[in-house]
């Protein structure tokens, strides 16, 4: 257990930061809230629909709510997509054709993409002849010298950008880092899709990457725009002339955005995106207390204390093995959901190494929930991510054993 006195002094500190996290919180729910509106969202939108799904309004509009949330010309919100590797993957598909290059300017994807991009024999962006390359970060910032360089050699037909940090030791990018990397790829001339993986990083400020210049990103609706509430599904928002073409890829060229039944009906999705912004708060100051008290420990955090997060991520390095396994298995002993399960790591498909996941969650792998999970391979950097309420995450902290 850790000590509660270490807590309570930890979260006197972190007082002011919290009132940010708070207005921030306050400035998105208003904006979620004048979309709701501006689209009149009414009980017919949660109405399933079966079979093809022609003239689904719920389907329809739930994609404007969310474009208009994120600044976007267009958007797409569905269930069809299972996750935020489908989603990505859908984009790079959708606006790719044989021959293209991509240039990833902050250095490998997420391992989940790693089969999308390179596999064999698999239909993967490879077997399409779409080249992938890579500039690694330099000091965890761009390295503008080496960008300038790949551009000019690879002609890319897309730029792509990791907003979070995925397994990597850095701090997620900020909305500003963003417009700068946005501005300076623009400023050498290129005019083709930048496109950006927002995972983890929705409503943590004021604006969104769309609104900064970035054409086309993606992520998952069971992380922060769900709200804890959203069942499955994935996002895209940008350009009205790349959504359309990612839209193609998910149904067929000949139908676009027309189709696509979800007999459930969309009362979660509209509900959990409304509810978005205090969840993502709630996230947001469980992990500046997670990363204060681990830090005053004596364990290295990313964020560093008191730094205001990028995404909900917590990294926290631990060095020895047996503490990562122990924190990710503490985690799960203080979820809701399956408490009673000692996780432990195990060859999950499309990562590279073992992975350790603590996933206690009314919606299974939400990671907008208190989880957590971890590759078993030095420096042994475990990820913490979400808390549905702050007070779960100050329970889970105080229940602790490292």
């Amino acid at each position: 257990m850790t000590d509660l006195k270490l807590i309570n002094n930890c979260e006197k500190k972190l007082r002011r930061k919290f009132e940010v996290v708070e207005e921030i919180a306050l400035y998105n729910q208003n904006k979620v809230l004048e979309a709701f509106k501006k689209n009149k969202i009414a009980l017919r939108h949660f109405c399933g629909t079966s079979g093809y799904g022609y003239g689904d309004e719920g389907r329809d509009t739930l994609n404007k709510v969310v474009a208009d949330i994120f600044g976007a010309e267009a958007a797409i919100c569905s269930p069809l997509m299972v996750s935020g590797t489908h989603a990505l993957s859908s984009c790079l598909f959708g606006i790719l054709r044989p021959g293209d290059s991509v240039l990833s300017i902050t250095g490998e994807p997420y391992d989940t993409l790693s089969d999308v991009i390179r596999g064999e024999n698999i239909g993967s962006l490879a077997d399409l002849r779409i080249s992938f390359y890579t500039v690694p970060l330099k000091n965890n910032k761009i390295d503008k010298n080496l960008i300038i360089k790949q551009i000019h050699s690879t002609k890319p037909q897309m730029i792509y950008i990791q907003r979070s940090r995925g397994y990597e030791w850095r701090d997620a990018l900020s909305v500003q880092e963003i417009k700068e990397i946005v501005e300076f790829i623009r400023n050498l001339g290129f005019d083709g899709c930048i496109m950006l993986d927002n995972c983890y990083g929705e409503f943590i400020e004021k604006k969104e990457p769309t609104e900064v210049g970035v054409n086309l990103l993606a992520g998952s609706m069971i992380k922060n725009p769900g709200g804890g509430i959203a069942p499955t599904g994935g996002y895209v928002a940008g350009d009205k002339k790349y959504v359309d073409l990612v839209f193609n890829r998910i149904t067929a060229p000949s139908i676009g955005s027309e189709v696509g039944s979800y007999f459930m009906g969309y009362q979660y999705f509209y509900q959990g995106l409304f509810l978005a912004p205090h969840v993502v708060s709630q996230s947001v100051k469980g992990a500046m207390l997670f990363s204060s008290v681990l830090s005053t420990l004596g364990y290295e955090t990313l964020p560093k204390p008191g730094k205001l997060p990028n995404d909900i991520i917590t990294s926290v390095k631990f060095v020895e093995k047996d503490k990562l396994i122990s924190f990710i298995q503490s985690i799960q002993e203080n979820s809701p959901i399956d408490s009673n399960v000692t996780v432990m790591p195990w060859e999950m498909p499309g990562y590279e190494d073992e992975v350790i996941m603590a996933a206690g969650c009314f919606v299974q792998g939400a990671s907008i929930e208190l989880s957590a999970d971890a590759p078993i391979r030095p420096p042994y950097i475990g990820y913490l991510q979400g808390g549905l309420t702050y007070e779960h995450c100050k329970i889970a902290l105080y229940n602790l054993n490292i």
